[in-house]
């Protein structure tokens, strides 16, 4: 008896709070939204927050030890130093190179994919652009490692013709990082086109629009937002890479290797020099937020 009397009143709060709850949809949303906010403020916008202000930090000469005295000398180094300023450059140079190859490979294999396979194939052909995902990130690095060492792959490729691979260097880098996000690329350009419509490219057909035409002035300026979408991956997935630089670089360097190689020797230089990617990446946002890009993520 007393059981049956603890389960009515259990369903009876239950029920009385299902009713709040409906009754005050705000409140249900901040229930909602609270354990994800507090989240990305604590541990994601707090982290930032901290790296932030360790970059005005500095270093004892000496003792190595973090001396938590406010000083732009780091900023000042960053700006002043050519080998930081070319390093900086360099990284934004690949991650350019990279995304500019994953559009113009991803554009054919998506235009395949979406408008010309049968039906019936396209979500396996999804599913194999997919398959390189599921694959360890280092796996894949040092495959290409192999591929590209003296006397591998691309040695033996080129050799009828009378070349050699690129060897390990910013060549192998751009190689390496265009394989690894690729299908970052092809995906959205591959939903953008599904979702084209016929009628368009009929009506361009009718109205006398050669292949040509039709792909300038109707399908590049759908699929542009989807391709800005693309290049936000490509390119901040480039832009903070340190590892593939590390195993098929050489002796090049890019932004993420300074932060690596500062952490134990001078934290403060290299909060300051992370804070670069971030605040490329931010400025690449905002020049391409008017294509409507950030909608299609």
């Amino acid at each position: 008896m007393t059981t049956d009397v603890t389960t009515a009143a259990g369903r009876g709060t239950v029920r009385r709070l299902a009713g709040t709850l409906h009754r005050r949809p705000r409140l249900r949303l901040t229930l909602l939204l609270t354990a994800p906010l507090l989240w990305l403020t604590v541990l994601y916008l707090g982290s930032l927050a901290v790296l932030f202000v360790s970059a005005f930090w500095t270093t004892d000469s000496f003792t190595s030890q973090v001396v938590r005295v406010w000083s732009t000398d780091n900023f000042q180094e960053l700006l002043t130093t050519p080998v930081f300023r070319q390093v900086v450059l360099r990284s934004v140079g690949v991650a350019l190179a990279v995304t500019v190859l994953c559009a113009l490979i991803a554009f054919p294999v998506a235009f395949y994919t979406a408008r010309v396979a049968r039906p019936r194939w396209r979500p396996l052909l999804v599913v194999a652009i997919l398959t390189p995902l599921w694959a360890s990130y280092l796996v894949k690095v040092y495959a290409w490692r192999l591929i590209l060492s003296e006397g591998g792959l691309a040695d033996w490729a080129l050799a009828p013709f009378g070349l050699s691979g690129p060897g390990f260097g910013l060549a192998a880098t751009v190689l390496t990082l265009t394989y690894l996000w690729l299908p970052y690329m092809i995906l959205p350009i591959h939903t953008a086109l599904e979702q084209l419509p016929d009628n368009l490219l009929d009506a361009s057909a009718d109205l006398g629009a050669r292949a040509g035409r039709t792909f300038r002035s109707v399908v590049l300026p759908m699929v542009l937002p989807s391709v800005a979408a693309g290049s936000v991956f490509t390119f901040s997935l480039s832009l903070g890479d340190y590892i593939t630089v590390q195993i098929v670089g050489g002796k090049t360097q890019l932004v993420g290797n300074l932060v690596y190689s500062n952490i134990e020797l001078n934290l403060p230089m290299a909060a300051a020099l992370g804070l670069v990617p971030v605040l490329v990446i931010v400025l690449y946002l905002l020049a391409i937020r008017r294509t409507g890009a950030l909608n299609s993520l």
